[in-house]
């Protein structure tokens, strides 16, 4: 079955057909392209989503936080991956069928012109047939009327023979007249069947019929096809990247599975390991029985600071404190009170001696809080526990020897170029690669400055460790250094000098309770030492005689000369 045959007489019907199916290709092609737009949003806010919570700097080292990186890694190839199907639908699929379709307007524009020229040409023929028709039709009757007068006039008594003669001629004429009529509309009905035959079974089949390439019915069919393989693409090109998807979500799970909970737990350990001995017993001092001669334990080595200590550094500033200080003062200490009379009593050694027990853990102690928070790192590691700063110092002298080995490698490579060219001159000029030797050569002798400096650090590290453990292990058996008094002169010199001081004095107006982080409790009428003055938060750092330091509120004293 074909148009040409069945719908020979329904051209309206195949032009609004026609046009309902280059539609509804347009409709698609605005579809998939709506589609494209929603991969395109998705995958723009995934790529937000990973880019939100990624974590950049260092590479992370816990494996829950790794696996989590590799995760968004994932997911954001997952994103691209939605980026590419949107890309394929927009050139498989929205360009292509956009340029089909204006091919098939205009294909069924000449299809539908040809037709309408055709029926016009046969409507033309057939009022030229209706036009001949009339004139035969009122030709004849004019030459029946002429003929009748003719027979009248004949047949008239009155009428003479030239009466008759002229009525004959004229009935004669008209006869005539009407015979070629009759001829023009006999020609032109048969010039109109022919050509109507030959437009309803010759050339409208042309037109309408599969049996003639670039017609409408063989270009309909070859829209419903490439409109069947739209619909497939549409399909397929999400088909191509599930294997990639696939993939990507394989690496999610992956990445959940390889979190190894023992490992991270080891790895913290390994971290934040500070390789310090546990502090030593405080020994009860008997002040009631006067200034033992004995040197105890904590007269050498004051005990450590046991909790994170709140820091009094200038930088580490924050408007409202939430947590309360430690106090300064090591269990058992003397305070700074202590009668000057009772000191001058006793021999230098066991003044020197007792000031290193009373007062000297009270000036570490503030030099632990002022320095243990301060946001500048020592090059070489020292403001890290022994532990931790010989791993960063070993890793340090790894990558410094990897550069060194690098750079010589390069030194060596240039050296043998320029051999080559010197023997081939060439090849090239030897004097063009000076430049690049003695840059290398400056390159290793600073890296090798490097690696000596950390690689001292690194031995005064170990070697510092190694004699603080003998000392403290010649302290638990009772073993003293013999010249002790010059000792402690030297270590206190060197801890007085990093002592902050105050900046002015303030009396207490009002009594205040520091109950929460970082503040402490006056009463009214103290004196106080202002170490910090108020930066416009409402609070200062001040000192009290006790020695306990910490924030108040700065409306609460009044500064006095």
């Amino acid at each position: 079955m074909d148009w040409g045959t069945d719908l020979w007489d329904q051209y309206d019907h195949i032009d609004k057909h026609t046009q309902s199916g280059l539609d509804l290709l347009e409709r698609y092609i605005k579809f998939v392209k709506e589609r494209t737009e929603v991969e395109q949003n998705y995958a723009k806010q995934l790529r937000s989503l990973t880019k939100k919570y990624a974590k950049r700097g260092s590479k992370e080292e816990f494996s829950n936080h790794a696996s989590f990186q590799e995760i968004l890694n994932e997911l954001n190839d997952y994103a691209g991956q939605r980026e590419l199907i949107a890309e394929n639908m927009i050139t498989g699929i929205c360009v292509e069928l956009t340029k089909y379709l204006q091919d098939l307007k205009q294909e069924r524009k000449t299809h539908l012109s040809d037709a309408k020229k055709a029926q016009q040409n046969l409507e033309s023929t057939f009022k030229h047939l209706e036009s001949t028709k009339k004139r035969f039709a009122k030709e004849w009757a004019e030459a029946d009327k002429a003929t009748q007068q003719a027979e009248k006039t004949e047949n008239d008594l009155n009428a003479t023979k030239l009466d008759v003669e002229k009525a004959k001629q004229h009935a004669h004429a008209r006869t005539h007249t009407a015979e070629e009529c009759r001829n023009d509309y006999a020609a032109q009905l048969q010039k109109y069947n022919k050509e109507q035959n030959f437009f309803y079974y010759t050339e409208i089949p042309q037109i309408f019929n599969t049996k003639h390439t670039l017609k409408m019915q063989d270009m309909d069919e070859r829209r419903i096809r490439r409109l069947a393989e739209g619909y497939c693409q549409f399909s397929d090109i999400e088909k191509k990247v599930l294997p990639i998807i696939s993939k990507c979500l394989e690496g999610i799970t992956t990445a959940g599975k390889k979190i190894d909970e023992k490992q991270d737990s080891i790895l913290f350990i390994e971290q934040h390991k500070s390789g310090f001995e546990r502090p030593a017993d405080v020994e009860f001092e008997d002040y009631t029985q006067g200034i033992k001669p004995a040197t105890s334990d904590s007269s050498l080595h004051p005990p450590k600071v046991r909790a994170k200590l709140w820091p009094f550094s200038k930088k580490n500033k924050f408007a409202r404190p939430s947590f309360s200080p430690p106090s300064p003062f090591p269990s058992g200490s003397l305070p700074l009170s202590l009668s000057l009379t009772k000191l001058q009593l006793t021999p230098l050694s066991l003044c020197l001696r007792e000031f290193n027990r009373s007062v000297k853990p009270r000036i570490s102690t503030l030099k632990i809080l002022h320095k243990q928070h301060s946001p500048a790192a020592a090059e070489d590691f020292s403001h890290l526990p022994p532990e931790q700063r010989k791993k960063k110092l070993q890793a340090k002298i790894d990558d410094i020897s990897k550069d060194l080995q690098k750079a010589q490698d390069q030194s060596e490579a240039l050296e043998k170029m320029k051999g080559v060219y010197e023997q081939n001159p060439q090849m090239g000029d030897p004097s063009s690669l000076e430049p690049q030797i003695t840059e290398t050569a400056q390159n290793i002798g600073r890296l090798r400055g490097e690696l000596a400096k950390y690689e001292t650090w690194l031995s005064e590290a170990v070697g510092g460790e190694e004699s603080s453990n003998a000392i403290n292990n010649n302290t638990q058996h009772g073993v003293v250094a013999a010249e002790q008094p010059q000792h402690v002169y030297s270590e206190f010199d060197d801890e007085f000098d990093d002592v902050e001081s105050p900046i002015g004095q303030c009396m207490a107006l009002y009594t205040f309770e520091g109950t929460s982080e970082g503040t402490i409790s006056i009463t009214e009428g103290e004196l106080l030492s202002i170490m910090e003055e108020d930066k416009g938060d409402g609070w200062m750092r001040v000192l009290r005689a006790s020695g306990e330091e910490g924030y108040i509120p700065s409306a609460y004293v009044k500064h006095t000369p």
